[in-house]
């Protein structure tokens, strides 16, 4: 009887050693938590952070294999923060990814357990941690051209952090550089309605509607892009283009004039100013335009070639005045102005068929036949 109650009593003792044992881990671990926040704050180097991570880990493996304390939430939280910060600083990819993975598979039980909310602070300062290594993550993966796995990686960082605009661009990029257009769209946006305003951010929403054919769309995005950022020359080149290609001609010359009056130095400006007024027939405006961009540069072949057709143009129309010498000087002026015109343009691109047509049309006219074969000679030759 007397051993029975010996037995009992030393295995009652074990049980009270070995729960003291587990509660003494746990003391070590939560210790571990408060001394690695001190050397944070203190501004320690990693390696002692890591020394006391050390301490805290050895103590909850332990905990964690316990029967009691493996049900504790507390101790899958305290896992979860000390796993997450070593993914963080430690300089071995290979071990930070480790201990990443362990993190995750940490916070996931200790969010199942934790039912009444009393690891809150742990819990949420390990997704932090977590949240910023899939950024880094993500970030590697861009730089080696991985864009899906970057992509996806990206959208949960920037949903848990959705005010970031950076972020949002981030993730928005991704998602364009793999064609998922819909994403890209809505992490743009989220940019957007955050206080971005990067001329990048509004031509890159932009050209997802264009590729989405919704073009009214493309040109309202560029326009709020140039509200943010006037006379950005970016966008509003994005601008004018746009407008042309979907032939909103006077929206376009209104956004050149306004830009002209601003950038006096840019011949393409004043180039397309001069295209689109010639397209309405207002020819003095354009020959004013095409002027100004050969002042800005002498051997800009578009404006030289346009300023030709310009002249032949206005020697056609003086054919229609009546007969006079008025109008055979104002045709001979203006043919003459065309050949010369057309003839620097051929100096400069002797390849161009359009402007040997223009010149052999021109020697036509002056009955120069020997230069008209020339020419033609030269046509058959490209």
């Amino acid at each position: 009887m007397k051993n029975k109650s010996l037995i009992i009593l030393i295995s009652s003792l074990f049980l009270s050693v070995h729960a003291y044992s587990q509660k003494s881990q746990m003391k070590i671990a939560q210790n571990a938590v408060g001394k690695l926040q001190a050397a944070i704050v203190e501004g320690k180097g990693k390696k002692d952070q890591l020394k006391v991570i050390g301490e805290g880990a050895k103590a909850i493996e332990s905990a964690e294999k316990d029967r009691k304390t493996k049900n504790w939430p507390e101790t899958w939280a305290i896992k979860a923060y000390l796993s997450s910060y070593v993914a963080l600083i430690d300089e071995n990819e290979a071990n930070a990814d480790r201990y990443y993975e362990a993190a995750v598979q940490a916070l996931k039980t200790a969010k199942e357990l934790d039912r009444f909310d009393n690891n809150t602070e742990l819990i949420d300062a390990a997704q932090y941690n977590i949240v910023l290594k899939k950024q880094h993550n993500a970030n590697n993966a861009f730089k080696n051209n991985e864009f899906k796995t970057s992509f996806n990686l990206l959208k949960e960082v920037s949903d848990f952090f959705p005010t970031d605009t950076t972020l949002a661009i981030n993730a928005g990029l991704s998602a364009q550089k793999i064609n998922e257009y819909d994403h890209a769209l809505h992490y743009y946006k989220r940019a957007k309605d955050n206080g971005a305003t990067n001329p990048t951010l509004f031509q890159s929403i932009a050209s997802i509607y264009v590729a989405k054919f919704e073009y009214d769309r493309a040109i309202e995005t560029l326009e709020e892009g140039l509200q943010k950022n006037p006379y950005n020359t970016f966008v509003n080149n994005d601008y004018i283009n746009l407008l042309i290609d979907n032939e909103k001609y006077d929206k376009a010359i209104q956004a050149i004039d306004i830009t002209l009056n601003v950038d006096t130095q840019s011949k393409l400006l004043y180039f397309l100013y001069g295209y689109l007024n010639q397209h309405k027939h207002k020819i003095s405006i354009a020959e004013s335009s095409y002027k100004k961009a050969l002042d800005i540069d002498q051997n800009y072949f578009d404006a030289l070639y346009q300023l030709g057709i310009v002249y032949i143009d206005m020697a056609n129309a003086s054919l229609k005045l009546p007969d006079s010498v008025e109008r055979k000087t104002a045709y001979t002026a203006n043919i003459n102005r065309a050949e010369l015109t057309l003839l620097q343009a051929y100096e400069i691109n002797p390849n161009d068929r359009g402007t040997a047509q223009l010149l052999i049309d021109i020697n036509t006219r002056k009955n120069r036949l020997d230069k008209v074969q020339e020419l033609k000679r030269k046509l058959e030759e490209f």
